[in-house]
């Protein structure tokens, strides 16, 4: 399309008007997005219970089992009678 082409047609275009929007389309766009919202906040909650459990079970196993303590020694017999 050549210059005055391109401009007939953002004229055509211009003079149709604003499109029209369905009459429900915001009240569901409304309804969708608080759903959307809701969805959302439940799965960050549901994120978030379980990252403080797993941190809670880390810390009871870490409280139980001592993994920072160094193991007995087993390669030689221990000392008794000295």
């Amino acid at each position: 399309m050549n210059r005055p082409e391109q401009e007939a047609a953002v004229r055509r275009i211009m003079a149709r008007g604003a499109p029209r929007v369905p009459p429900g389309l915001c009240a569901d766009a409304v309804r969708q997005g608080g759903r959307l919202l809701r969805r959302r906040t439940l799965a960050r909650r549901l994120l978030w219970l379980l990252l403080c459990a797993a941190a809670v079970a880390f810390a009871v196993w870490a409280v139980t089992a001592r993994p920072w303590a160094e193991p007995p020694s087993r390669t030689s017999p221990p000392l008794t009678g000295w």
